[in-house]
């Protein structure tokens, strides 16, 4: 649920901050008050398409801040993960800047994100629902994914087996495409294949650091002169001279060794300077052994400078690494053996397209079933809670949209499920997204929801005057259904109907007023003669009455009466 509301310089909104309860929440208020303006503030946060034009009057920016509780199995935790932002106990806190120079910043629990991603986060917390605006409900595409939703876990269960395999399916059948390419492109391939195995295996290369030994010793070739100089004459200073350096130590050794066992100081200098006398006659003497080693091949800096050319020709065509050119040797000697055995492999790969085929087709065909079933205990459902709205005589149909001979295999089955609804009596089914009145779309809308709101595990969801149009009893049956579905998700609602104010488990009320020649929008908690006073102003109008104050009281009393039902 959204817990917490913070807008700042918002539209015609200087500094607002709103708290919100569970269950039904409606806004109400004169016209213009800035009710809808909330409610466009909370589309933004959820990642709305933002403008400069959103930002208040001479000020540089606005920020939009909301804390949203959600449960450990949340989508939205899933959500979050994946994109490697921390879940923060149980809260969301999303937020969301716009600033006159262009710059837009979305934050998730703190971290900096795309527009995109605050998106695909805020809405598995926020569902909007405006006049002309229902989103997955008049979207055919989504249809086959709320009835999926609704058939529960023994769908889920097989269509997580149907992806695997459709997986398989798919590459097999990518595989198939490739073997059966035009003949040309298969010749103009070979050539291409056999030319760069030969390539590579001419260079017979075996070991995949032999470039890096190969520079080391190119290293010591071109630099033969210096480093045999520098040998020479360390091993000179040390040893091959008659006042070298080893012996003159040697000599202070013995001197010091005559003296340390009159001090543990002279002890430990003594231990160090044998120590040393003796390392640097062992460097000495692989100093030696290094100069006797030494020579100079022309030859064979030749060699190596024409064996490093070759391997980096190979890998500027095949790979960084001579791994990595050995690498695509495998791979293209695998294809070369794959295209010219091809009729082999392609009777092999028809049998395993077959198998693949025929196992994806049985799984789909569960899936048909199980949501043909659901489909029909959905129909029935859907059609008890329209006659709840007095739209008994309206009729909801899942159709299974079939081609004569044809079965298209997606990655969602073998289905394409859209609803379809007829209005009056003897008109034909049309397509739910084909239905051109508001009213009747409202309430098919709130029909829907009142079914899907238990699967599909929205924090938020909101209506922005989706009760525009209607009066009398199919107000309050609208009021009862707005009720029905703040049962299993939090609802915040804009009202200008009393039955629907009457419902709500928290009224707020938006009024504006002119302070200092500028407009500022103000929510007001509304309890008891408060809350009366405003339900008598939406019956009633402008003059408040004693009894319109009469019917407002009523009509609570009423509301409280059908809640207590529930």
């Amino acid at each position: 649920m959204l817990q917490e509301l913070s807008i700042k310089n918002f539209a015609i909104i200087e500094n607002l901050q709103v708290s919100f309860d569970e269950g039904m929440t409606v806004l109400t208020g004169e016209t213009g008050a800035g009710k809808s303006i909330i409610i466009d503030a909370v589309g933004l946060l959820a990642g709305g398409r933002g403008s400069n034009d959103l930002i208040r009057y001479g000020e540089n920016k606005t920020v939009i801040q909301g804390l949203f509780s959600i449960p450990e199995n949340a989508k939205t935790v899933s959500v979050l993960e994946s994109y490697g932002i921390e879940a923060d106990g149980n809260q969301v806190l999303l937020q969301r800047e716009l600033s006159r120079n262009g710059k837009n910043i979305s934050r998730v629990n703190g971290t900096i994100v795309t527009v995109a991603t605050l998106r695909e986060v805020g809405e598995t917390l926020i569902d909007i629902h405006g006049q002309n605006e229902h989103q997955e409900l008049m979207d055919p595409q989504k249809h086959i994914d709320l009835l999926d939703q609704f058939a529960g876990n023994e769908l889920r269960e097989v269509k997580m087996t149907y992806l695997n395999t459709y997986s398989k399916y798919v590459d097999t059948r990518k595989q198939l495409i490739q073997l059966k390419t035009d003949e040309k492109e298969t010749v103009q391939r070979i050539d291409l294949l056999t030319f760069q195995i030969q390539e590579i295996e001419q260079a017979q290369l075996k070991d995949p650091a032999e470039d890096e030994k190969l520079e080391e010793e190119r290293n010591l070739l071109v630099n033969y002169q210096k480093v045999m100089q520098a040998l020479t004459s360390a091993y000179d200073s040390m040893q091959n001279s008659e006042e070298n350096g080893i012996d003159k130590i040697g000599l202070g050794m013995a001197a010091l060794e005559k003296v340390q066992d009159i001090n543990p100081v002279y002890q430990a200098i003594a231990s160090s300077v044998s120590a040393a006398y003796y390392q640097l006659q062992e460097c000495a003497g692989d100093i030696l052994s290094e100069i006797e080693q030494l020579s100079y091949d022309e030859g064979r800096l030749n060699e190596i400078e024409n064996r490093l050319e070759l391997i980096r020709q190979l890998k500027r065509k095949y790979g960084n690494t001579i791994s990595e050119v050995l690498g695509h040797y495998e791979k293209i000697s695998q294809e070369l053996d794959l295209i010219e055995n091809r009729e082999s492999y392609l009777e092999k790969l028809n049998v395993d397209y077959n198998k693949a085929k025929e196992e994806i087709l049985a799984i789909g065909k569960q899936l048909t079933a199980i949501r043909g079933k659901a489909a029909v205990v959905l129909e029935e459902q859907i059609q008890l809670q329209l006659k709840e709205l007095y739209m008994e005589k309206v009729l909801f149909k899942t159709v299974f949209h079939v081609q004569p001979g044809k079965i298209a295999i997606t990655d969602n089955g073998l289905d394409h499920v859209e609803f379809y609804i007829a209005t009056n009596v003897g008109e034909p089914l049309k397509a739910l997204a084909k239905v051109a009145s508001g009213g009747e779309l409202s309430r098919m809308m709130l029909a829907m929801k009142a079914i899907f709101t238990k699967t599909q595990g929205i924090t938020s969801i909101i209506f922005d005057e989706v009760d525009t149009g209607v009066s009398g009893r199919v107000a309050q049956a609208i009021a009862n259904k707005i009720h029905l579905v703040a049962s299993y998700s939090q609802v915040l609602c804009i009202t200008h109907l009393p039955q629907v104010a009457a419902m709500a488990d928290q009224h707020l009320y938006i009024e504006k007023e002119i302070i200092a020649d500028r407009t500022k929008t103000h929510v007001k908690p509304l309890f008891g003669p408060e809350r009366i006073n405003e339900v008598a102003r939406m019956l009633a109008g402008t003059d408040i009455t004693e009894l319109s104050l009469a019917h407002a009281k009523e009509l609570l009393q009423l509301a409280d009466t059908e809640k207590n039902k529930a």
